[in-house]
């Protein structure tokens, strides 16, 4: 469990990407954030593992206590997988090295000088056949297809052996049947894992599909918390019109 109390994020010219919120992430629960471009969904998704710094309020995450810079966030940080809109692969390593970077926290800094023991590529390579990537693990990431890549994203989200996961966007840049198989593969290892995640998309009808939870944000403001049968025309409008007439 995560906790949010009264949240927000102004970034230094002055913008405030969030206003002060108030919420539970729980255990096991698939949560979608909704809401237009600018609507507050990335700087929501960044606060969980500070790499938006809020401004005001405090983060509670269980059996850590609040979170503050030091020991408890790097846990935080170390426990705390993330996906993002462009993979954020280096292109000249294979899958599985790519993969491999997903463990390197569990590990001190001079222990990157040498080749990473070979339980940690047994556990990669474990990964990437829960992806259906195994075939691809000698491949160059930047020879692999979109939807590929964002497999090996998740691949190395999972070597973390993460207790939350947090995507940005996972589907942003891919067409829709590959957009579908990945939020299904992602919602799949999440509910057999018992993991919680978070995660942020445009796309409503993979919300409806995927979500136990979303949370709907315009301008900054949560004006939404609540299942995917709750998004009602009515509901959207309230999600969307009201970004769309500022803009």
């Amino acid at each position: 469990m995560i906790r949010l109390e009264n949240i927000s994020m102004t970034y230094p010219n002055g913008f405030m990407g969030l206003h002060p919120v108030s919420l539970e992430f729980l255990s096991g629960q698939f949560t979608v954030l909704i809401g237009t471009s600018g609507a507050g969904k990335s700087t929501l998704l960044r606060c969980l593992n500070f790499l938006n710094r809020p401004t005001t309020g405090r983060i509670t995450v269980e059996d850590l206590g609040r979170l503050e810079p030091g020991r408890k966030l790097r846990e935080h940080r170390r426990r705390t997988a993330m996906i993002f809109q462009q993979h954020q692969l280096i292109g000249r390593h294979t899958a599985l090295q790519n993969v491999l970077v997903g463990s390197v926290g569990f590990h001190k800094t001079l222990r990157g000088l040498w080749p990473l023991p070979a339980s940690d590529q047994k556990l990669a390579l474990a990964c990437l056949e829960r992806v259906g990537l195994l075939n691809k693990a000698f491949e160059r990431a930047d020879k692999l297809s979109g939807g590929q890549q964002q497999r090996v994203g998740i691949a190395r989200a999972l070597v973390q052996q993460p207790r939350l996961i947090l995507a940005d966007e996972p589907v942003a840049s891919l067409d829709p049947a590959t957009a579908s198989g990945i939020l299904s593969l992602l919602h799949s290892i999440c509910k057999e894992d018992g993991i919680p995640a978070v995660v942020s998309l445009h796309q409503v009808e993979l919300a409806k599909r995927f979500a136990d939870r979303v949370v709907g944000l315009s301008l900054g403001r949560v004006v939404y918390d609540g299942d995917a049968a709750g998004l009602c025309d009515k509901t959207l409008d309230d999600i969307y019109s009201c970004a769309a007439l500022a803009a």
